[in-house]
């Protein structure tokens, strides 16, 4: 693939930027960057899917002995909150589960030692049936214990999921605006949503397994002791090797799972990017499919491999750890049969010597396993609840005074905001009065704080450096931020597209779906253009608002806009901020809307404030501030501003200007 100074048989120069400015040519870019022909994991090794990925292959036996304790209290003390009933229930279960098996050994070897004693085979056979039946009864038990276990380990183990994730989503829903914008909160956020929340669920059962594992190895350990004392370092020759086989094993898993997991999540932006509705359009008026399916295979050839390689390192390990534990059980055995030959044990305990010491060689691998299992993904569930405690400090405040229902002056004095991660300040020393019954307009460049300076009026943002924001003389540091909220419309140039029937997309600026007011509804869907919209749709107010769902319809960005404006105008706030709500409209439906809420129906009792690019619109203001560069740096009517030939006017006249030379072209 050559780049584009090739392609045009030109030395690699430059192409002319913005303001002169010279930028390289890019060098031939392949979906997996630099790294294409190498290693596809080179890179990744800091993404956030791989911060404890792979931890487990990592650390030491001592340490996986060391951690798991905690963790298991950990993981105890959220089933004991979700569900106090069946997490004891899981404890008292398990171990009784547990002592059957160790009752149902003990009983099979009084069956061998029945089988093995002098006599003939019938009578012999007779005297081992009731210890058979002890036996089967044990195992009944167990069995019926096991599922005891797995009901009550299916009703705690959903609560704790649902509780996170509701915790989580309500945590994080609810965070200051302005961490939000924070790009670490983000990268937290859908790491803790992703991981946590997933391996939360998985847990529950993966420590149920760890503990029935333990419990089983201490078990034949008891019931070796019971036979012979002797027996107990026999036991440790035998299931060390097979232990050393299994962690090697596991390790290797873990390794091969952080490769492959940097790899199937690439895959997965390609088969998104293949699948997804909104890409759908643009990937084929570009033919773009081509080389995404090229992208995509070469990824799940790749995934292939490094199956294939796992699986013949996994066939290897196996061998030599058999091959080590053969040789453990073999001596193992020599020194069984050198027991019973010396007499120190009966033939029947030997025999069940021989089936304690292959359960518990089961009950250690599996006991390696999990406890890999449980300690990685512990560590996910760790930064899932260190991140919610960190969002618990990040709430707005609650403590306040509830904001009033109508305001009559909103001040700021001298106010000053600079966003997370950023030197310069969006808004510098920002001072103004806006007035009920007033609408006034912020305009300006893109980035001069008219969006910043709205949020700052609608409490999403808070002032920093000394700076106030009043409601009738009360500071809103003083009210409680999220009535505060409750009464300002916001109405956004991309407003957010809800999954919601056409009546539930204006009710929810209300906060709820369940009560809704239909005059209200109808009269904010008259008044932005929305009625004609809706009637329009099969169902009209109960339409489904997204092709995502069966019967649901999709709307243009035109027709979403003014759903957007109806949704502002329904919340019926005191506070009415409309932040370019007209940017996807057609002009005739634009000039409805601005008339139907700017001049046809003024309230005496609300503050409009519009924010728009297009000054045609805002001429009928009572009052225009025009920002750059985080600050005010005029104010005044329509007509004030064009006699004082600042800003304010160039920009009108430059637009005006424009819509002069494209009418005389037309003409």
């Amino acid at each position: 693939m050559s780049g584009l100074g090739d392609a045009d048989g030109l030395p690699p120069a430059s192409l002319p930027g913005p303001r002169g400015a010279r930028l390289p040519l890019p060098s031939a870019v392949v979906p997996g960057g630099p790294q294409h022909d190498g290693d596809i994991t080179d890179g990744l090794e800091e993404a956030y899917w791989s911060v404890y990925d792979g931890a487990a292959a990592k650390a030491t036996v001592r340490q996986l002995l060391a951690r798991l304790p905690r963790i298991v209290r950990r993981i105890g003390r959220l089933a004991w909150n979700t569900d106090r009933p069946a997490t004891l229930a899981v404890v008292l279960l398990q171990l009784a589960s547990a002592a059957m098996t160790a009752f149902g050994l003990m009983a099979s070897v009084a069956v061998l030692r029945e089988l093995f004693a002098e006599g003939p085979t019938p009578d012999r056979v007779r005297a081992a049936v009731p210890q058979l039946l002890v036996v089967v009864g044990f195992l009944a038990a167990r069995a019926l214990l096991e599922a005891g276990v797995a009901v009550a380990q299916a009703r705690v183990t959903p609560k704790i999921r649902a509780a996170l994730e509701t915790e989580f989503l309500t945590l994080t829903a609810h965070v200051r605006l302005e961490i939000v914008d924070d790009a670490d909160w983000h990268d937290e956020a859908y790491r803790a949503n992703d991981r946590g929340l997933f391996y939360a669920r998985q847990i529950v059962s993966q420590v149920v397994s760890l503990a029935a594992a333990l419990l089983g190895l201490v078990g034949t350990a008891g019931v070796l002791g019971v036979l012979h004392p002797a027996l107990l370092p026999l036991l440790l020759l035998s299931v060390l090797p097979v232990g050393a086989a299994a962690v090697r094993s596991a390790r290797a898993r873990f390794h091969s799972f952080k490769r492959w997991n940097a790899l199937q999540r690439r895959v997965r932006v390609f088969s998104w990017l293949l699948l997804e509705r909104d890409a759908a359009a643009e990937l084929r008026s570009d033919t773009a499919q081509g080389a995404l399916l090229e992208e995509h295979h070469r990824l799940t050839t790749r995934i292939a491999e490094e199956d294939t390689r796992l699986g013949v390192s996994s066939a290897k390990l196996s061998l030599a750890g058999r091959a080590v534990g053969g040789i453990g059980t073999g001596t193992t055995y020599t020194a069984l049969g050198a027991m019973l030959i010396a007499g120190w044990l009966p033939l029947a305990a030997g025999a069940g010597a021989v089936l304690a010491i292959e359960a518990a060689q089961t009950s250690l691998t599996r006991l390696v396993d999990v406890s890999h299992l449980v300690y990685e993904h512990a560590m996910w569930v760790d930064d899932l609840l260190a991140f919610q405690e960190r969002c618990r400090a990040l709430q707005p405040r609650r403590s306040g005074l509830p904001a009033p229902g109508t305001v009559r002056t909103i001040t700021l004095d001298d106010v000053t905001f600079t966003y997370p991660g950023k030197d310069t300040p969006a808004l510098n020393g920002i001072s103004m009065t806006l007035h009920a019954g007033q609408t006034v307009a912020f305009v300006g460049v893109n980035g001069s704080g008219k969006s910043t300076c709205a949020r700052l009026l609608a409490g999403l943002y808070e002032p920093q450096e000394g700076g106030t924001v009043t409601w009738d003389g009360v500071n809103v540091l003083d009210l409680d931020a999220e009535s505060l909220q409750a009464r300002v419309g916001c109405v956004l140039q991309d407003p957010v597209r809800f999954p919601f029937s056409a009546l539930a997309n204006l009710t929810v600026s209300r906060g709820t779906l369940t009560e809704a007011d239909p005059r209200r509804a109808l009269e904010a869907a008259r008044a932005s253009g929305a009625e004609q919209v809706i009637a329009a749709l099969p169902g009209g107010w109960e339409a489904l608002l997204s092709k995502r769902f069966r019967g649901g319809h999709e709307l243009s960005a035109g027709q979403w806009a003014k759903i957007a404006v109806a949704r502002g105008l329904y919340k019926n706030a005191p506070v009415l901020l409309l932040d370019e709500p007209t940017a996807s409209m057609d002009p005739r439906a634009e000039h409805a809307v601005y008339e139907a809420v700017l001049r046809d129906n003024p309230r005496s009792d609300q503050i409009t404030v519009l924010i728009s690019h297009r000054l045609a619109s805002v001429v009928s203001c009572d009052r225009v501030f025009v920002f750059d560069g985080g600050r005010v740096i005029e104010s005044g009517t329509h007509q004030e501003l064009m006699n004082l030939g600042g800003e304010y006017a160039a920009m009108f006249t430059l637009q005006a200007d424009g819509y002069r030379a494209e009418a005389g072209e037309t003409a």
